[in-house]
């Protein structure tokens, strides 16, 4: 099995100490990965591939190449986002892809993903000037699957429909990565709040929603 997905979950708890503004967790969490990108580079060095000591180089390099107006001289330091669209383009142009969209990594959080994609689309012009369109592409994507005949058709319009909130989200500078974190980080303390109600299971829904109202009206001042 790959430790691929032992990474992207020590990651997550890194972010997760992050913004519950852990440090004593940070520490373990940062320790943790450090350790998945040892194990890594010690398998490639086992293959012959490059060490660990070729990994801190590489990004050594990167940083330096890729932020020139940090690291270059007074000129480069003048215009720095040109500097940076101009290193960019020219290592997309060394790449067997040439897609604006190429080097996307697959295994990105979808809401996070389908962000990044649209903003390398946008990057070549193929974007709406506001958020009317991303407004109007939602409302016809709900249709869309409102008027879904099979459950193959439904996950493609829900898709669809997924995929549309998040621009509506990037144009209104919203990440939506975050916003659904939140969303259900919220939904998560609203119910905890709730399901304490003595008999709460067999409780009517109109007695849990009115549950959930007192809750929402208890923790707004912390939504």
């Amino acid at each position: 099995m790959s430790i691929a997905r032992y990474t992207i979950e020590e990651a997550y708890e890194v972010a997760d100490a992050c913004e519950r503004n852990d440090l004593a967790a940070l520490k373990d969490e940062l320790g943790d990965l450090l350790l998945q990108v040892v194990f890594h580079a010690q398998i490639a060095d086992d293959l012959g591939a490059f060490t660990f000591a070729d990994v801190a180089n590489a990004i050594s390099e990167k940083m330096e190449r890729r932020h020139p107006h940090v690291f270059g001289s007074e000129v480069a330091r003048a215009d720095g986002q040109a500097q940076w669209e101009a290193v960019k383009a020219l290592e997309r142009s060394s790449s067997d892809d040439q897609s604006a969209l190429a080097g996307v990594a697959m295994a990105l959080p979808a809401l996070m993903r389908a962000e990044k994609i649209q903003r390398r689309a946008a990057r070549v012009g193929f974007d709406w000037s506001d958020t009317d369109g991303p407004r109007s592409k939602i409302i016809e994507e709900l249709a869309e699957v409102e008027a879904a005949n099979s459950e193959d058709e439904r996950e493609d319009e829900i898709g669809d429909l997924l995929f549309a909130v998040v621009n509506l989200a990037r144009h209104l500078n919203v990440d939506s990565e975050v916003a659904l974190r939140r969303a259900s980080g919220k939904f998560e303390r609203r119910f905890r709040a709730i399901e304490t109600e003595p008999n709460f299971a067999i409780l009517s829904l109109e007695q849990k929603e009115a549950l959930w109202a007192a809750a929402k009206r208890a923790q707004r001042p912390r939504d």
